[in-house]
């Protein structure tokens, strides 16, 4: 990857292009399934973008709860594109929401005071219930659900690449009746910076505004999508980091510890004390950050089979009983 970055070929992507920032936009394009993409620093300006260009002030919209937007970016939905969060619990399953609850909370026939809602979020796979996924026929009733209430759709999909390898199919599957979709290059991937924002050409246009707006413009954008464009060659190895993530689970269950069963490779224990156990941990020296109430691992492409090995003898058996929450 690093080989890749210092030979790439550059231009200037603020003014007349770069060549590789291109080539690895149209990629992206190609296996989400839409007319383009643009390249962002982060994930967070990616949907950030997203939800300037979809919401108005006054406007409010949908996302699972415990969601990434609604979460983990500093609230700017609300801040930068004017937009009222309305979580909605999980309904059909961790991390999981129903068509019902859509509709329901779409609303219609409102009052001229009351907030328009316009927009679902969804992300795929849902980071904060454990990297679970939605599945095709679930994620096409949803988008379908959305567009009859006349909500637009924006999908979180950072981790788009595991949900489309543990099910076994392309991302495109994964994307259809969007209007946008966010896909990230290091969750996983490798890459060392960079996510891409897709959707239709109209979009991307003003995706590109948006994205000086927000200080993101690039000169030799290239040496950075170089390495996008490696990290693309590794959705396949996934599947390692899912089989790793399941055999990592098994044996904190076989050591007595409560822990989810990853449908991808984040896996999540309920201690009976958080701090202490983390603590623990690192004592023992194995590093892991707090979700909640709940201690997060996820594998990784630095990972081996004897590194689960090595953590689970590091980690030990449980001290004291635990106990997941409801």
């Amino acid at each position: 990857m690093r080989e890749a970055m210092a030979a790439a070929e550059v231009g200037d992507d603020v003014l007349d292009g770069d060549p590789t920032m291109a080539a690895l936009q149209d990629r992206v394009a190609e296996l989400v399934g839409t007319e383009a993409a643009l390249w962002t620093p982060s994930g967070s300006m990616g949907n950030i973008i997203a939800m300037m260009a979809h919401l108005k002030r006054g406007d409010a919209f949908l996302a699972p709860a415990g969601a990434h937007v609604l979460d983990a970016e500093l609230g700017t939905p609300a801040w930068l594109a004017g937009g009222m969060p309305r979580p909605l619990p999980h309904d059909a399953g961790p991390g999981r929401i129903s068509p019902d609850a859509v509709v329901r909370a779409a609303g219609k026939d409102a009052p001229y005071y009351a907030l328009r809602t316009t927009l679902l979020c969804l992300e795929n796979t849902h980071m904060s219930a454990g990297g679970t996924v939605t599945e095709v026929d679930q994620h096409a009733a949803l988008a379908a659900a959305a567009r009859d209430a006349g909500l637009t759709v924006h999908l979180d999909g950072a981790r788009l690449w595991h949900a489309a390898v543990a099910l076994g199919l392309p991302p495109a599957a994964l994307t259809v009746g969007v209007d946008t979709v966010q896909v990230c290059l290091s969750k996983g991937l490798g890459a060392p910076v960079g996510s891409v924002v897709a959707g239709s050409a109209e979009f991307i246009a003003e995706a590109r505004r948006l994205r000086k707006m927000l200080g993101g413009g690039v000169r030799q954008g290239g040496v950075l999508a170089a390495a996008g464009l490696v990290a693309l060659d590794n959705i396949e190895r996934l599947a390692e980091d899912h089989v790793r993530a399941a055999r990592l689970a098994s044996g904190l269950a076989e050591r007595g510890w409560q822990v989810n069963e990853p449908a991808t490779n984040i896996v999540l224990m309920w201690p009976a004390d958080l701090s202490s156990t983390l603590r623990r941990f690192e004592q023992a020296g194995v590093l892991a950050v707090p979700m909640g109430n709940a201690v997060r691992f996820v594998t990784h492409g630095d990972l081996t089979d004897a590194d689960i090995e090595t953590a689970l003898a590091r980690i030990g058996p449980v001290e004291a009983p635990s106990t997941r929450p409801a």
